[in-house]
């Protein structure tokens, strides 16, 4: 018979206890600890994709110590501004297409797309920002290792400029409590170093120009001029900002006074010099006055001959809003510039043809306002939503009512800015006639007849231009900057046609949008790297996402 095995006893089967020695997890528990680790090493790289295409704040500024550092560093942020600038271009061309892409023909979508995305001009703005970088890191890097600044025996200040001494840093008993700052992140410390740290001003401003005179003429020539004249503009902006700020200057409501100048030169040109604008601009100011074409031809003809074409006035008559008041009016002014020999009267268009389907100037100024305010309306409603919906729209889904209201109070007032300028010149231009046929014809006070002819001169259009712009204190404050900047290159560029035509100044020749960008970009780089806080918020964040630090 086979033995039979001992059973345990019942007391040493009742003992149990924990092992001492390591237990592995279960595999599940292994799994998941091993997604955690790759999950934390997905977003390691995320974020470090992220730093190639947005440059996050606080980066510190690289130091190069040969030339070879420099070129190296001046290709690698090059080839990342080309590669933005690329992807940025296509994107828009993309959508532009997409707008017209119902009205094209099935057969040449595909083509169309194709050419939104890898046309000449992605390429061409590529390799406009892309070169414009590698330039100005090269030489920007390149001027301190070449021409080096004698440092003092004591540790240097990043404080550094050609009107100070460099001096060594103070400790903290030297800081004057008033002076003392707050203790900030790692982060955030090296955002205010980059922000205050300062070269040679004059090696930026040489890099700027070198690069910007340059890296433009990968650009057609009509975008040319329109980047040249922004450019120069914002470098004007920074430099008087800096200025101002650094002799205590200040001038009320200065942002005012540059649009009532530079409307007055553009309402003066739209009237007598119209080719000194651009073609587009006097279109849009021709749709935005809502007087008939016809009546802005006449009264540039009559300005300059004094004389008109009587075509003009046969148009005018065929319009349906034509009142029987006024027609009267018109037949009779008809008559006498067709007569022998002929009369065409005071030099300047009726009343009855700026505004046909009104008899009186008194009722005018109202509806003319809610007319452009009406037409305003959705332009500036797109431009206030929009950018909204794209750049805020965290805020945005955060707390609608607030941002829509916000919105929409924006786009009421700058619907309103406008109206107001079209009205006020409207009641200016029918008033300024009304006074020269009442001084022209009264006897009781002797003026001189120079006096009364500058109610119907050309300054006159630009003083109209001068006194509507005011109506820019309706447009809210942060704006009126903005406006101003948009319209001081088209005002520049007309005042220096209308000098050059009466060779008050010189011939540029194909190197004009060369040199203005070369100036421009001179400013716009010197206060970029030593007083960045000078230039708008816009500008300064485009420039340290393609530019950074250094």
């Amino acid at each position: 018979m086979a033995s039979q095995e001992p059973s345990p006893s019942p007391s040493k089967a009742a003992i149990s206890r924990t092992p001492s020695y390591i237990q592995l997890a279960p595999r599940r528990a292994m799994a998941s600890f091993e997604n955690l680790v790759a999950l934390a090493n997905h977003q390691e790289r995320l974020r470090e994709a992220r730093k190639i295409v947005w440059r996050q704040r606080g980066e510190p500024a690289v130091e190069l110590e040969d030339l070879w550092e420099c070129m190296e560093h001046a290709g690698r942020g090059g080839l990342r501004a080309a590669t933005i600038a690329f992807t940025l271009r296509a994107c828009v061309n993309l959508v532009l297409a997409a707008i017209r892409i119902g009205r094209v023909p099935k057969s040449m979508r595909l083509s169309l797309i194709r050419h939104a995305i890898f046309g000449k001009d992605s390429f061409r703005f590529a390799a406009m920002l892309g070169s414009f970088v590698s330039i100005y890191k090269a030489t920007l890097n390149a001027l301190p290792i070449i021409i080096p600044v004698n440092q003092p025996a004591s540790p240097s200040s990043p404080f550094d400029d050609d009107d100070e001494d460099i001096e060594a840093a103070p400790t903290p008993f030297e800081v004057p409590l008033a002076a003392r700052q707050p203790r900030l992140s790692l982060s955030a410390q090296a955002h205010q170093v980059w922000v205050r740290k300062k070269t040679r001003r004059w090696h930026s401003m040489l890099a700027g120009a070198l690069a910007g005179g340059l890296a433009v003429m990968f650009e057609k020539r009509s975008r040319r001029v329109v980047i040249a004249q922004q450019l120069f503009v914002r470098g004007l902006q920074g430099s008087y900002n800096a200025f101002t700020s650094k002799h205590g200057f200040h001038l009320p409501n200065g942002e005012v006074l540059v649009f009532c100048l530079c409307s007055a030169q553009i309402v003066h040109a739209f009237f007598s010099r119209p080719d000194t604008l651009p073609r587009s601009y006097t279109t849009w100011l021709t749709t935005a006055s809502g007087a008939p074409a016809n009546a802005i031809a006449m009264a540039r003809d009559m300005l300059r001959t004094r004389a008109f074409d009587v075509k003009d006035l046969d148009k005018i008559l065929a319009r349906e809003d034509l009142i029987p008041a006024n027609q009267a009016v018109i037949l009779a002014r008809k008559a006498l510039a067709t007569s022998s020999p002929p009369d065409f009267g005071p030099p300047y268009p009726s009343c009855s043809v700026v505004h046909p389907w009104v008899e009186s100037c008194i009722r005018v100024p109202l509806p003319r306002f809610f007319t452009v305010f009406k037409w305003a309306f959705p332009i500036y409603g797109a431009l206030h939503f929009v950018p909204m919906m794209l750049f805020k729209r965290h805020a945005f889904l955060k707390n609608p009512p607030h941002m829509l209201g916000r919105s929409g109070w924006a786009t009421i007032r700058s619907s309103a800015f406008l109206a107001t300028f079209i009205t006020a010149f409207q009641t200016w231009f029918c008033y300024k006639h009304y006074i020269h046929r009442v001084l022209s014809s009264q006897t009781l006070v002797k003026l001189p007849q120079r006096v009364i002819d500058l109610f119907a001169s050309k300054y006159s259009y630009a003083l109209g231009g001068f006194i509507s712009a005011l109506s820019l204190f309706v447009e809210e404050k942060r704006r009126r900057g903005e406006l101003a900047m948009y319209v001081l290159p088209k005002s520049l560029e007309s005042a220096w046609l209308t000098a050059r035509g009466k060779g008050l100044v010189f011939h540029t020749g194909h190197f004009g949008e060369m040199l203005l960008t070369a100036v421009g970009m001179s400013m716009v780089m010197s206060i970029y790297q030593n007083d960045p806080q000078h230039l708008s918020g816009l500008v300064r964040k485009i420039l340290y996402q393609f530019i950074g630090p250094n």
